[in-house]
């Protein structure tokens, strides 16, 4: 996720639907991928994403609120955990069991809860409401902190992001566009391709 920055969230409405989009994202770059439980049979389909997609590719299982889904997503081989809130519960049972996990909060009491709490990073959840100089500002009174923005992010944040500290970027509806309900999969390519270009170049700046 250092080296690629970029975290690729998939919403469908069946997750038959994840496979010939994941492939493109992993042929042009994306090689971390959050499927999220707003989809129906996420848990079923992991495995077989995994493993027609190996090891160089992260998958990891978003929108987990309790630890039922925690546990659920850790048996089924998640990469990571990804959750819209904080809930020190699953941040303890992802510690325990030496899985990554990134909980989502807004206020910095919030997010440094989940950090004190052994997150590997904290989601800013959602990001488009404060903007990338939020993670500046928070920078300041927690120089360790690390942190993933994810919900609105555009294409043209993912540079003001980066700069701003973030470990990653997560990107939904901007880089997946209408690709999951039969949209045009070279356009998707094409876009992934542009979100791994001004990643590298904000790497390469920082």
């Amino acid at each position: 996720m250092r080296a690629t920055p970029i975290i690729a969230v998939l919403r469908a409405q069946n997750a038959r639907q994840y496979e010939p989009v994941v492939r493109v994202l992993v042929e042009n770059g994306i090689r971390s991928i959050e499927l999220t439980l707003s989809t129906p049979d996420t848990f079923e389909h992991l495995a077989a994403l995994q493993s027609g997609f190996g090891s160089e590719v992260e998958m990891g299982i978003g929108t987990i609120v309790n630890v039922d889904q925690a546990q659920r997503a850790i048996d089924a081989g998640a990469s990571y955990l990804v959750t819209p809130i904080v809930n020190l519960e699953v941040i303890a049972l992802a510690v325990r069991s030496g899985i990554p996990v990134f909980p989502g909060g807004l206020t910095p009491t919030e997010l440094f809860s989940a950090w004190a709490a052994g997150a590997t990073a904290v989601k800013i959840f959602p990001a488009e409401t404060v903007g990338p100089q939020f993670g500046g500002h928070l920078r300041g009174p927690f120089p360790d902190l690390q942190f993933i923005p994810s919900g609105g992010i555009g294409l043209g944040d993912i540079s003001d992001w980066l700069a701003a500290g973030a470990t990653a970027v997560s990107l939904g509806g901007p880089l997946i566009g209408d690709a999951l309900m039969g949209g045009s999969l070279k356009l998707l390519a094409e876009r992934a391709r542009r979100v791994t270009e001004l990643a590298a170049e904000a790497r390469r700046r920082s």
